[in-house]
């Protein structure tokens, strides 16, 4: 199963940034990855040279006291950025080929607004899968992980490639995660029937509520085989403790009711399903989960994404 090599941690002024750095030098650990921690510092065109040395002194030394517990038997090291701050994480991404970029989101409050717009274009953009943190999150292991998958195969044919390696991405990177943390993973594929509302209420259709049972239950268990059969091959390890949910309902309602219900740690789920495009807009599920979850939450993007963001001459 796929695991992480080169992590970049993003340990700025925010709350939570010592949280971050934690986990990310576990997993590191557990993967025999490289690790770099970075801060970005906003460029200061008017401010006085002997003033701007000193701000970067002191974040340069603030940065080398984060590392210096974790440097023996790990590869670490700093780096400080200049620029907007997204932006200069997805160029360092970019330039050193990272695997995962690991932060604490930028918002004042986790359960008022999830995403601030710093974190939203890092999801965007990003072309390698982003962890962000919760603030509060205790450094431990994340003890439960629920793998979020579309196994539907009713889109155009044009797309089910691409979401089909995305739900792949997603499975890897949340079994390789789990046996990592040694966490269980539940994994969840939400369905729904869009004619069921219209069978049941209308007046002219008039269908039997028993007819509609029966083709609600035939659309369920199309959907059971289609997890199912994708699942395959993932649960082969014994170490790993995989349970399936496949809740009826708009997926954007029933995995944020799903992750409180089961008191989630951390969501690995894909953020747009189309390839190819420069600039894409996330999608409206991913975004609306995104927005009501009360944990952490690994994004990934599918393979082909490109990033609109280009490094500088």
């Amino acid at each position: 199963m796929k695991g992480f090599k080169k992590i970049l941690c993003v340990a700025d002024q925010e709350k939570g940034s010592d949280t971050a750095l934690q986990r990310a030098v576990k997993l590191a650990e557990n993967n025999k990855a490289s690790l770099t921690v970075v801060d970005v510092m906003p460029r200061s065109g008017r401010v006085l040279q002997d003033v701007l040395a000193t701000m970067v002194d002191e974040r340069e030394k603030r940065l080398a006291r984060l590392i210096q517990p974790h440097r023996d038997g790990l590869d670490i090291e700093t780096k400080l950025l200049k620029g907007i701050a997204f932006l200069e994480v997805i160029r360092e991404v970019l330039r050193s080929r990272h695997d995962l970029v690991i932060k604490c989101h930028n918002s004042p409050g986790w359960v008022d607004r999830l995403l601030s717009s710093e974190d939203i274009s890092l999801l965007r953009e990003c072309p390698c899968p982003v962890w962000l943190i919760k603030p509060d999150e205790a450094s431990s292991a994340a003890k439960r992980i629920l793998a979020a998958v579309d196994v539907d195969d009713d889109y155009p044919s044009s797309e089910l490639a691409t979401r089909h390696a995305l739900n792949v991405r997603v499975m890897e990177l949340a079994v390789s995660l789990a046996l990592s943390e040694a966490a269980e993973l539940q994994v969840v594929h939400a369905w729904q029937v869009a004619e069921e509302s219209s069978l049941r209420d209308s007046n002219l259709l008039k269908t039997p509520e028993g007819q509609v049972d029966d083709f609600v239950e035939h659309i369920r268990e199309r959907h059971a085989r289609l997890l199912d059969t994708f699942l395959k091959g993932f649960d082969a390890n014994p170490a790993l403790h995989l349970t399936v949910h496949t809740p009826k309902g708009a997926a954007s309602k029933e995995i944020p009711e799903l992750a409180e219900r089961l008191r989630i740690d951390c969501i690995v789920m894909g953020t747009v399903a189309r390839t190819g495009i420069r600039g894409f807009i996330m999608g409206n599920t991913a975004e609306s989960v995104l927005e009501q979850v009360d944990c952490s939450v690994l994004a990934i993007k599918p393979p082909g994404f490109e990033t609109p963001v280009a490094l500088e001459n």
